[in-house]
């Protein structure tokens, strides 16, 4: 369709894929390489925003246009405001097993190991990540587990040629991030760890510095979240360096960003100030051909989520709290669980400023609760803790009383069904 309705290349598609975006105000970053891996059926479904947008735009269902998955070869499902609750309920129940399997084996040695395999590998990473988007890692982590298990034995036990050897050497190395993302989301700091160092080995054995990038970038992520400033910006730092030839300015924003949380945390203000800059200005050269395709959740809303957390860190309450503002806007539809963890920013530093907002507060907490059962997340039950804890101290306010009283209510249930 690209090629003979549209007489588009991959660059120009991916460019009327965001126009079209902006007019039904969805704001995604879809660059060619989304495009190419859509094409060459590395993502087996793309995420709901785009589902919506592709309809729209060519107006064939996903099943039409090629996407083959159990999932996509159903009617096509109504836009996410409009979709059954039950629907993604039954995605929370079941797991992602009927998505994300991987071929089967039989016993013994796994056999031959070809390109299928590293295939199927690249689809159960590019479906974690959409899935986990939408719902929180809850449902995804065991999962992710079984495939990467899989995965390693194909890898430890098969007959592979040389070539394939190193590209699904690749392939696990990036299952790993997606399963220690998973792990860290889930609140298991230590599996997290463990799975984002696997993949940093694969980077390295393999050759390959996105993979080895993303890797230094991961622990970044994780060590500011433990309390390890220098160590997230050195490992920041270091994924600049090797992502600093690939070709993907927003990549290289990405990891100034992730050094800005780290400085922010110490209470460097000039240097996080510093990092912002050059993460913006990266960022507005565009996407590339060189972007890999999980960067696609480094949306503006994004860009602006994580400087808000930052502004947050500083205690510049008021800029996080109007950052936190737009990323949700920006966001639109999309990135349920980033968007309800910004959400609970705002509540936050409304009720932590110098001139508390509880009111505010209160309505942004209220927004934070929509989001449940639906996003199931360590880290948004963390926030939600934490939005408690900022609340109280304002718990005479009657829409504060009636929030802590709902929280409460749901933190009960939650508790008994542990």
């Amino acid at each position: 369709m690209r090629e003979d309705e549209f007489q588009m290349s991959r660059m120009e598609f991916a460019a009327a894929v965001r126009q079209a975006g902006e007019e039904m105000n969805e704001h995604i970053g879809c660059g060619s390489r989304l495009v190419a891996a859509w094409e060459d059926g590395e993502v087996s479904c793309p995420r709901s925003v785009y589902r919506r947008i592709l309809t729209r735009m060519t107006g064939r269902s996903m099943h039409e246009l090629g996407f083959r998955t159990a999932a996509a070869a159903a009617a096509p499902r109504p836009p996410r405001e409009e979709r059954d609750p039950v629907d993604r309920r039954e995605f929370l129940r079941d797991g992602a097993g009927a998505v994300l399997g991987l071929p089967a084996d039989g016993a013994g040695s796994p056999g031959r190991i070809g390109a299928v395999h590293v295939r199927a590998v690249n689809r159960a990473v590019a479906t974690l990540y959409a899935e986990d988007h939408e719902h929180g890692s809850v449902a995804l982590r065991q999962e992710a587990s079984r495939a990467l298990h899989r995965a390693y034995q194909w890898l430890q036990n098969g007959t592979l040629r040389a070539s394939t050897e190193v590209k699904l050497r690749v392939a696990v190395g990036s299952l790993s991030i997606a399963a220690g993302w998973l792990s860290f989301d889930s609140g298991r700091p230590g599996d997290a760890h463990s799975l984002y160092g696997e993949a940093l080995a694969a980077a390295r054995i393999s050759g390959d510095p996105q993979l080895e990038a993303h890797a230094f970038g991961c622990l970044s992520l994780l060590a500011r979240a433990q309390g390890r400033p220098r160590e997230a910006i050195a490992a920041a730092q270091g994924a600049q360096t090797v992502a600093r030839d690939l070709g993907s300015p927003r990549l290289v924003s990405l990891f100034h960003m992730r050094e800005a949380r780290g400085w922010a945390l110490i209470g460097d203000a000039a240097a996080t100030d510093q990092a912002i800059i050059k993460a913006h200005r990266l960022y507005a050269k565009g996407p590339a051909d060189a972007d890999p395709p999980w960067l696609d959740f480094y949306a503006p809303g994004e860009l602006a989520g994580l400087e808000a957390l930052a502004r947050a860190d500083l205690g510049q309450h008021e800029r996080a709290a109007a950052g936190a503002e737009q990323a949700v806007l920006l966001h639109g539809g999309a990135f349920a669980r980033n968007s309800a963890l910004y959400t609970a920013d705002i509540a936050i530093q409304h009720a932590v400023g110098d001139r508390p907002e509880p009111e505010a507060a209160a309505d942004a907490a209220g927004r934070v609760l929509a989001y449940l059962p639906e996003v199931r997340s360590d880290r948004l039950l963390q926030s939600l803790h934490d939005v408690a804890g900022a609340l109280q101290r304002h718990s005479r306010v009657p829409a504060v009383a009636g929030w802590l009283k709902e929280y409460r209510t749901i933190a009960a249930i939650r508790g008994g069904q542990a």
